[in-house]
């Protein structure tokens, strides 16, 4: 099926790539020109694994191309809308870039047309969508419009779209679903090669659940607003733990045993990061205050995490006593690993902060550096951890990237001025970190110090209690 896509970011590029993967010509579009000519350079706008080889073998084969925005839906049987809806000022989503798409599809689309709204919007956008295709399109063209919310996690986005858990689609009728079913029929039935999992055909099949419009809007922000109440909700959690002396990852492992809470989003650390999840609780909250209905959770939500910075630049203090003057080694700056986006990133956050009270701040990340020069010139930013732990007086995992689970973490101890780990994921046992001769700082968990570091040689030689 001929498809276009309007839209070259996280969720538009992917999308686009992936259709063209199971079959469909897709035309993507972008109103950024220069996002474009990377594009049809064969250069990628962001880092996702496994979407730049997908990309270009489907440029080269001729089942992907990159267009203007104009040009890519005259003529498509199929639109799907993924533009960016960023924050207002007052937390509700900004649609204009969906209002502008709807203007141009009335204005440029002709015959039969399938609609697809793949954006987050808030709840009764789809009929806002048809409203403004009525008002801009001439009578020849009869649109059709459905919601598609979008269910992928940056670092895994191939492999979500391709083996997702659910398709979940908002229509008004019934040959809209059917025309839906068709263009995801090969994941559907899982009858192709799964690039993002060495070209393995998995046998897990996703649930296909039709709704009406409005209730799979709502989906999409109801999913994303309760992930968000589970990460506030144990880093509440940690704190009552690191003042009770109890270690937030048992608690953690034991509620998420219980099939009706399970394990996934029970990691406590630095608060929860990224394009998707601080967005959506802000509008899922004001839309639900605009319809008159009380979401004051949410709200209490969002001030746990946005303590949370202040909360871990606390532990520094705590430790450093004092802040200023002191160099400090920052591991991780994207919102998490295997992605480069800093959007919201609690490491950018917790960043500007140490800085505003006289830190020396050195970072490695091993996606996320470009993007972050940007928005933290002040920053010295280094070719990897070493070179960033050289001399520091604190090491800081705000990143849980697993290349910081492996490193020679022996070799490092020699290297810094101060052997203190604060880790802001929980990546390592106490135990652990302790044994390699650091002082270790972790969320939800008490303190450990290395024997040698808090007595003299020789008491240490003969005391067999490790302080805590």
């Amino acid at each position: 099926m001929k498809i276009s896509v309007i839209g070259a970011g996280y969720v538009g590029l992917t999308t686009a790539a992936c259709l063209a993967e199971i079959g469909h010509i897709v035309r993507c579009a972008d109103n950024d020109e220069r996002k474009l000519a990377l594009l049809r350079g064969g250069e990628m706008p962001f880092f996702e694994p496994h979407l730049e080889e997908i990309v270009l073998r489907n440029s080269s084969a001729g089942r992907l191309r990159f267009d203007s925005v104009e040009d890519a839906v005259m003529d498509a049987p199929a639109i799907f809308i993924c533009v960016g809806t960023p924050p207002l000022e007052n937390g509700e989503a900004d649609l204009s870039a969906v209002a502008n798409v709807a203007r141009i599809i009335g204005q440029r689309a002709s015959g039969d047309c399938l609609v697809i709204e793949k954006s987050t919007v808030p709840v009764q956008t789809g009929q806002q969508l048809k409203r403004q295709l009525d008002l801009y399109g001439d009578k020849a063209l009869r649109c059709e419009v459905a919601s598609n919310p979008e269910f992928l996690r940056e670092g895994t986005a191939i492999q979500d779209f391709f083996h997702p858990d659910r398709i979940v689609i908002g229509v008004e009728n019934e040959d809209t679903a059917a025309r839906l079913r068709e263009i995801y029929r090969p994941i559907l039935e899982q009858t192709f090669k799964c690039p993002a999992h060495n070209n393995c055909t998995l046998s897990r099949k996703p649930a296909w659940l039709v709704t009406d419009m409005c209730s799979a809007e709502l989906i999409k922000h109801a999913s994303n607003s309760f992930l968000a109440t589970k990460v506030s909700f144990i880093n509440m959690v940690a704190d009552l733990c690191e003042l009770v002396g109890a270690d937030v990852t048992k608690v953690a492992l034991g509620m998420g045993m219980d099939p009706r809470i399970g394990p996934a989003f029970l990691s406590a650390g630095i608060g929860y990061g990224g394009f998707c999840l601080p967005k959506d609780v802000q509008a899922f909250s004001r839309l639900a205050a605009k319809a008159g209905c009380d979401l004051s959770l949410l709200k209490e939500v969002e001030s746990v995490n946005k303590n949370r910075i202040e909360h871990f630049v606390d532990k520094i203090r705590q430790e450093l006593w004092v802040i200023r003057g002191r160099k400090i080694a920052v591991l991780g700056l994207a919102f998490k690993p295997n992605t480069d986006d800093i959007r919201f990133a609690p490491a950018i956050d917790f960043i500007r902060a140490i800085l505003s009270e006289g830190a020396t701040v050195s970072a490695y990340d091993p996606q996320a550096m470009e993007k972050t020069r940007g928005v933290l010139p002040d920053v010295r930013y280094c070719s990897n951890a070493y070179e960033a732990a050289m001399g520091a007086e604190a090491i800081i995992l705000t990143t849980e990237w697993p290349e910081f689970k492996n490193l020679d973490w022996e070799e490092i101890r020699k290297i810094v001025e101060r052997p203190l780990v604060v880790d802001g994921r929980n990546m390592f046992t106490p135990e652990e970190m302790t044994s390699r001769g650091f002082h270790y700082v972790s969320t939800g968990r008490q303190p450990t110090f290395c024997i040698d570091q808090v007595l003299p040689a020789a008491l240490a030689q003969e005391s067999q209690v490790v302080l805590k």
